[in-house]
């Protein structure tokens, strides 16, 4: 079985905004601001029927370095997680369990700035906002609202996007377009707006999924409306429309990230969803005004595809973008103007390509240490492999297959399945990468250009759609569980584990 630079704008009544465009842009419908998030006092937690506690998480050692997880792919932007102290062992099912939430329906992580934890899930016809204590699962709050959205082509009608908390403010972003600001002591409303409404954007193959980017004061959002603009920053006090930036492409499914160039804080965005034809492509912006410094057109000519896998940086100028579906992979080193680039190398992916040379990933974000990437190579989850490739010069070091054998029991029949990452998603931690396997098992590896070393493995469940990376924060683990496993029937669930060492 393979399966805030805080940068000054103005925000004058007029409702125009400065735009990298010299033609102003006006905000279509600015919100109505509920006052501010002056309430840091958060009710008392409370045990929650929909948590089940298990074991309480050792004590924190002084020895470890810890941090808050408060967007996608974490403090770092790039699922490289600066904790330290970690437990690289434990039992056969896996280290142990402090809190289980039984879930609803999405892809989305959660957000943490301790003690408060953020989960959006879908329960029924209602998009619930669970802030939870992170690390006893005792509920501070929720926040509910209706939802009438369906997935197109069958799969979760649940939140994608990880909240995005700054200060005492919590963002979260749904499937259908909503921005909605809340209080993160209370999840009392400050603002909301309906981004696919306002910005007339038609419902996407799987919705609006990209994680909005915290840059100083402002969210920048890969809106992707057709004709433009394509990305747009709103400001986190008022929800208002600061910029808007590009007109060629659709919305993705990667989210922005923050990055340096030569020295210089820029947005890489990598846009483009469902459009006829297939257009796409790696943008460069400066997040203070929106300016449009670089484009780059990278995507597959197939109508059913996406831009997914989030971009990296290499070495301070050069940026590495791939895509499956036909498309590849591509290096770029960036002039000093950030307007200019040439490309340094490129890499069909697997899919009708017979070359020994290939790298395409999905949706996953690899890893990049010592001048080397690994990744999740592969479309589909029976020609996944985990591949080493030196950035320097494109050239695949060594491609594997990662497989072991796992004896279950489902309805009383002894079974043995040959099982394996697949599309898995990485974190790279405390001096190892730990991997998630898209059917549920949680591994420690060592990577290096010489080959991988499984060092711990565990099977969590065995669930498809494991999609949500990793998140860690002060010791603790946090995994997603998205669908139901068929051998223990549990549903789904987000998961707390201890990994805290004495």
């Amino acid at each position: 079985m393979r399966l805030a630079v805080l940068l000054s704008v103005w925000l004058g009544t007029s409702g125009f905004v400065h735009s990298a465009d010299p033609t102003a842009v006006e905000d279509p419908a600015p919100p109505k601001v509920a006052g501010t998030a002056d309430n840091t006092t958060p009710p008392a937690p409370k045990p929650y029927a929909r948590v089940k506690t298990n074991k309480a998480a050792k004590p924190l050692s002084k020895q470890a370095r810890t941090h808050s997880w408060t967007g996608f792919l974490g403090p770092t932007h790039n699922g490289v997680s600066t904790e330290t102290h970690l437990l690289k062992t434990w039992p056969k099912t896996g280290p142990a369990k402090v809190w289980e939430l039984a879930a609803g329906d999405g892809y989305a992580s959660p957000a943490i700035r301790h003690p408060f934890l953020v989960y959006p899930h879908r329960v029924g016809n209602d998009v619930v906002v669970e802030c939870l204590h992170a690390e006893t699962g005792q509920k501070f709050w929720e926040h509910k609202f209706a939802t009438a959205y369906r997935d197109r082509l069958g799969y979760s009608s649940g939140p994608r996007s990880t909240p995005v908390i700054e200060g005492n403010r919590v963002h979260i972003y749904t499937a259908e377009g909503f921005l909605i600001c809340l209080e993160l002591a209370t999840g009392r409303k400050i603002w909301q707006r309906s981004l696919s409404t306002e910005f007339q954007v038609p419902q996407d193959f799987f919705g609006a999924v990209g994680t909005p980017l915290l840059v100083g004061d402002r969210l920048v959002i890969n809106i992707g409306k057709v004709g433009g603009p394509c990305v747009a920053a709103f400001h986190t006090l008022s929800g208002k429309l600061l910029w808007v930036s590009g007109k060629k492409w659709g919305p993705s499914y990667a989210s922005p990230r923050l990055v340096k160039i030569h020295g210089k804080t820029r947005v890489l965005v990598f846009a483009g969803g469902e459009s006829r034809p297939s257009t796409g492509g790696l943008m460069l912006i400066d997040p203070s005004n929106g300016k449009l410094e670089l484009e780059f057109p990278w995507r597959s000519k197939k109508y059913e595809s996406v831009n997914a896998s989030c971009p990296l940086v290499v070495g301070g100028n050069r940026i590495f973008v791939s895509a499956s579906y036909q498309t590849g992979s591509a290096l770029l080193e960036v002039g000093k103007d950030l307007s200019s680039h040439k490309v340094v190398w490129q890499m069909p992916d697997a899919e009708h390509n017979t070359e020994p040379n290939q790298l395409g990933l999905h949706w996953s974000t690899p890893l990049i240490k010592d001048g080397y990437l690994y990744g999740f190579d592969g479309r589909n989850e029976p020609d996944a492999s985990l591949v080493c490739v030196d950035l320097k010069v494109g050239r695949v070091v060594w491609r594997e297959e990662p497989e072991w054998e796992q004896t279950v029991t489902v309805q009383g029949v002894e079974q043995t399945l040959t099982l394996s990452p697949l599309r898995g998603s990485f974190l790279q931690a405390d001096g190892q990468a730990l991997v998630l396997g898209e059917l549920g098992q949680l591994m420690w590896m060592d990577l290096s250009p010489k080959g991988y070393k499984i060092t711990q493995r565990s099977s969590l469940f065995l669930a498809r759609e494991s999609w949500c990376p990793p998140v860690i924060s002060r010791g603790l683990l946090y995994i997603s569980q998205n669908m139901r496993d068929p051998v223990t029937r549990t549903t789904a669930r987000l998961i707390c584990y201890d990994l805290r060492r004495p």
